[in-house]
């Protein structure tokens, strides 16, 4: 019995510790995506189901932070359809989320089924730029909108599309929304960095 009381208090102390789920649900995304089909376009559009659970919620409806959870395994899933996690360990390299932006529209509601688009938009020389819906199935309506700026660390997302396509690959046009988020995101920077006196120690 006492293996058993010893187990339990492990569990006790890993649950506390580290947000289990959270690890469990993104091992599942990434196995579920390692047997589907790869997504030869890099900038295809990949739709990931979803319905609101109790565990979703306050208030009866989807808890904010829930929608950047699920963008999260969202974006997993992509990257390993696409290539770009492949990539990624090919080229000794890693990303990171360097900005997120989302709008909400309507609340998504306990039990309500929805459908989360994700889709590379365009890049720059240092970041991918994502788009990612979230889109009730019971009318089609946009609820959420979210724009992800995911920062390439040792490489660029030029190198990758080499490396996925063999050729060089010219990125797609910024469209206009998406271009006043990054130079929102430029100039937040920018006043930032002045703030903390990083510019004049350049100097």
């Amino acid at each position: 019995m006492w293996w058993l009381l010893w187990v339990l208090v492990a569990l006790l102390a890993l649950f506390c510790s580290l947000d289990v789920w959270y690890f469990l649900q993104a091992a599942v995304v990434i196995l579920r995506a390692w047997f589907q089909p790869p997504i030869r376009d890099i900038t295809a559009e990949q739709t990931l189901t979803g319905r609101v659970t109790p565990n979703d919620i306050d208030m009866c409806h989807m808890n904010n932070a829930r929608y950047l959870r699920e963008c999260d395994f969202a974006r997993f899933s992509l990257y390993m359809r696409n290539g770009v996690f492949k990539a990624l360990r090919a080229l000794k390299a890693t990303m990171l989320v360097g900005a997120t932006t989302i709008r909400y529209r309507r609340a998504l509601f306990l039990g309500e089924a929805y459908e989360l688009r994700s889709r590379i938009v365009t890049w720059d020389d240092k970041a991918f730029f994502l788009e990612q819906r979230f889109v009730s199935t019971k009318d089609g309506l946009v609820c959420a909108v979210m724009y992800c700026k995911q920062s390439i660390i040792r490489s660029s997302p030029d190198k990758i599309m080499q490396h996925l396509c063999k050729r060089k690959v010219e990125c797609p046009e910024f469209p206009e929304d998406l271009q006043h988020w990054v130079n929102f995101i430029s100039a937040s920077s920018q006043a930032l960095r002045a703030e903390s006196g990083l510019d004049d120690k350049k100097k």
